[in-house]
C-alpha cells in the first residue's frame, strides 16, 4: 500500500509540472497566460489613445466657462420718518392712567363738586354695578356650639361650607350664587345629599357705585389734583388695572 501511495503521489506531481509548464497545452490543458502579448490583445481601440502635454485640453472635451456674476440689485432708497415735533412750550410729558374708588352715590356727588376746577376731559366718574347675590344658608343658629354641631354633620355628609356675611352670623353658607334660580338648584342638589335644614337667602342687594378715572395724568394735572385737598381715605388714586 505504501508503494502504491508513493507511486500515485509521483504521478500527480508529474502531471502538475506538465500542466504548469505548458507541456499539455496541445491537449487544451494549460494555465491562462498573463504575459504581455495577451494583455495587448485584450486592449480596446488602442489607436484612439493620445498622450497630450500637461495643461492642454483634449479635442471634443467640454470646456466649462465661469458664468458671469449677476449684476447687483439696484439700491432701494431709504426714507427716514421724521420724529414728531415737541409741542410749543417744551417737551411732552409722560402720562399715566389713574383710578380711585369705588364710592357710593353721595360720595360721587361730592367729588363732582371738588373736581370741577380740573379740565373737563381729564377725569370721569364711571358707574360700576354690583349685582345681587344669593346664598344657600343654614341659620340663624342658636350659638357657636350649634354651629360646631352643624359643621360636624356637614363633614359627615361630605358637604363643603363657609362663613356667611356678618349680618347672618351665627350660621353657615353652603354656596353663593348670582341668581335666585341658581341658588334654588343648588339647594335641591344638597337635599339629595341629605341636607334638610338649609334655605335660600339674599346675601347682598344689587348696588351702584362709582370709580374715578383720570386717563392721562401728567405732572401738572397731578399738582392740580393735590391742590384740591381731596380726602381720599383708604382709596387713593392708583394706576389703572
Amino acid at each position: 500500500m505504501l508503494r502504491l501511495a508513493a507511486l500515485l503521489l509521483l504521478l500527480a506531481n508529474l502531471a502538475y509540472y506538465g500542466w504548469a509548464g505548458g507541456w499539455l497545452a496541445a491537449w487544451g490543458l494549460a494555465p491562462q497566460s498573463v504575459s504581455e502579448p495577451e494583455r495587448v490583445a485584450r486592449q480596446i481601440a488602442p489607436e484612439r489613445l493620445q498622450v497630450l502635454p500637461k495643461g492642454s485640453v483634449a479635442p471634443g472635451a467640454a470646456i466649462t466657462q465661469s458664468a458671469p456674476a449677476p449684476a447687483p440689485a439696484p439700491a432701494v432708497p431709504t426714507v427716514s420718518v421724521p420724529a414728531p415735533a415737541a409741542p410749543p412750550g417744551g417737551v411732552a410729558q409722560a402720562t399715566q392712567c389713574l383710578q380711585a374708588g369705588p364710592w357710593d352715590e353721595a360720595r360721587a356727588d361730592a367729588l363732582r363738586v371738588q373736581l370741577a376746577p380740573l379740565p373737563p376731559d381729564s377725569w370721569h366718574l364711571e358707574p360700576v354695578e354690583a349685582s345681587a347675590r344669593w346664598m344657600v344658608y343654614i341659620g340663624p343658629l342658636a350659638d357657636e356650639e350649634a354651629v360646631a354641631r352643624k359643621r360636624a354633620e356637614l363633614r359627615a355628609l361630605q358637604v363643603s361650607f363657609d362663613r356667611p356675611a356678618a349680618a347672618l352670623e351665627p350660621g353657615l353658607s353652603l354656596g353663593r350664587f348670582s341668581s335666585e334660580e341658581a341658588a334654588q338648584r343648588g339647594l335641591a342638589e344638597l337635599a339629595t345629599r341629605g341636607v334638610r335644614t338649609a334655605h335660600v337667602v339674599r346675601e347682598r342687594n344689587g348696588q351702584l357705585s362709582y370709580v374715578l378715572r383720570l386717563p392721562a395724568t401728567d405732572t401738572r394735572l397731578r399738582e392740580q389734583l393735590d391742590a384740591l385737598g381731596i380726602a381720599w381715605g383708604d382709596t387713593p388714586p392708583q394706576i389703572c388695572r
